[in-house]
């Protein structure tokens, strides 16, 4: 399948076509539909897609925190003196997902993208269930193309 060319793509469509179709759609509904439940539910989906090694959405921020130094005249690095504090803050671990969610347009917009993301997943799935649906569908006899 990862060999899928133009011309048996041309293939695969005339030969299923509505079915095809239709079986995409239902998988990129259930993908959509179990984003937004896992975005919705505070799952951290950008830790999850490194975890998975898939391409991210988000831009790496690695070094947020710069080093406390400051360039000499000369063009030599000085390191600063940090003062020394007695207090203790915890800094507790950014969900970015749930920054993007609360700050460009919700749960169902970063689904959306993440489906996006994920499309090179959908196809394979997509070629791999259209066949036996197809032949489901004519064995009930609800599609006339006897597949």
């Amino acid at each position: 399948m990862a060999a899928f060319g133009g011309s048996r793509l041309k293939e695969f469509l005339k030969k299923y076509g509505k079915v095809a179709l239709g079986v995409h759609c239902s998988v990129s509904a259930a993908s959509i539909t179990g984003f937004y439940i896992a975005i919705k539910n505070n799952v951290d989906v950008e830790s999850m897609f490194d975890k998975l090694h898939l391409p991210g959405l988000f831009k790496d921020q690695k070094n947020q925190n710069p080093s406390p130094q400051s360039p000499n005249p000369d063009g030599s690095l000085m390191e600063e003196p940090i003062e020394k504090s007695t207090v203790v803050i915890e800094e507790k671990q950014r969900n970015r997902t749930a920054e993007l969610v609360a700050s460009t347009g919700g749960a169902f917009a970063l689904a959306l993208i993440c489906n996006k993301v994920l499309f090179p997943v959908r196809v394979p799935i997509t070629i791999a269930l259209t066949p036996p649906i197809a032949r489901f569908l004519a064995r009930r006899r609800i599609i006339k193309n006897s597949v």
